[in-house]
């Protein structure tokens, strides 16, 4: 399965990076994080591999993280694997003006046993829970920027 979503983030590219790139700030919008440890290579690099883990309404699920491309600000790539599935997920941001960032994500995945009868049945699923990811971004980061500038 491959989709792509975009959108456009309130900020400028710079700022973008900057709450993109620190791992600190994803417990802060990815839903149901609770851990990322390092397993292998620099963290936050290209190459580097870490183990995530989220609480979901149906318990705990594991995940993969590799780092496959890092050319910030322009692009970052995953690969995510975790039981049954594997995401291909491009990232690139363009500036549009000095005040705004288009987001554009391109998912490609590769579903096995269960997960991927899931996949088949529902594909919106998946595309849904990407444009979430996205919007908590957004979200956090134009409320982020917005208090460092009242503060």
């Amino acid at each position: 399965m491959k989709y792509s979503h975009e959108i456009v983030i309130d900020l400028p590219r710079e700022k973008v990076i900057e709450l993109f790139d620190n791992q600190e700030n994803a417990f802060k919008w990815m839903e149901g994080l609770e851990s990322w440890d390092p397993i292998s290579g620099e963290q936050g690099k290209e190459g580097a591999k870490s183990k995530m883990v989220f609480k979901t309404k149906r318990g705990t699920m594991e995940m993969q993280e590799e780092i496959t491309k890092y050319e910030l600000p322009e692009r970052i790539n995953f690969v995510y694997t975790a039981k049954g599935v594997t995401n291909w997920n491009d990232n690139r941001f363009e500036p549009i003006s000095d005040q705004q960032t288009r987001w554009i994500q391109s998912n490609v995945f590769k579903c096995r046993g269960m997960v991927r009868l899931f996949a088949f049945l529902m594909p919106g699923a998946f595309k849904k829970q990407s444009l979430k990811f996205m919007n908590d971004f957004k979200n956090f980061a134009e409320k982020a920027a917005k208090e460092t500038v009242s503060e």
